[in-house]
């Protein structure tokens, strides 16, 4: 019988918690969309940029809370990546720049979330 009820409590708390697990947006909230650009390096090879590609009718959302555009640089081996600051005004245009890669390869991508709620529909 210990068995028994054991197994229906956890049975409650597993079925307890699926319900919890769903996201629900804050009323405040917009959905965001994402555009990305990646690129590959040799050992050796010399600096590389690409550029994120705005949606039509988009402008990049911010990180929630600040004014910081919201992004990400995901990257692996051995080198120096960022948002090029020349190359780049948060407007029209936004350009992903590493320096030379300094392990056997190294991959980056870069990830821009943008607001897209003042679309006509």
């Amino acid at each position: 019988m210990k068995y028994w009820s054991f197994l229906l409590l956890m049975l409650i708390g597993v079925s307890s918690l699926s319900g919890a697990a769903h996201a629900q947006p804050m009323e405040d909230s917009r959905a965001t969309t994402e555009q990305s650009c990646s690129f590959g390096m040799a050992k050796g090879e010399g600096s590389q940029s690409c550029l994120v590609h705005f949606p039509t009718g988009c402008l990049v959302a911010h990180i929630p809370g600040t004014n910081k555009p919201w992004t990400t640089i995901s990257k692996g081996g051995k080198t120096s990546c960022r948002f090029d600051d020349r190359a780049t005004d948060w407007k029209s245009k936004i350009t992903g720049s590493c320096d030379r890669c300094q392990s056997d390869h190294c991959s980056v991508q870069f990830v821009v979330r943008f607001d897209c709620s003042q679309q006509s529909h």
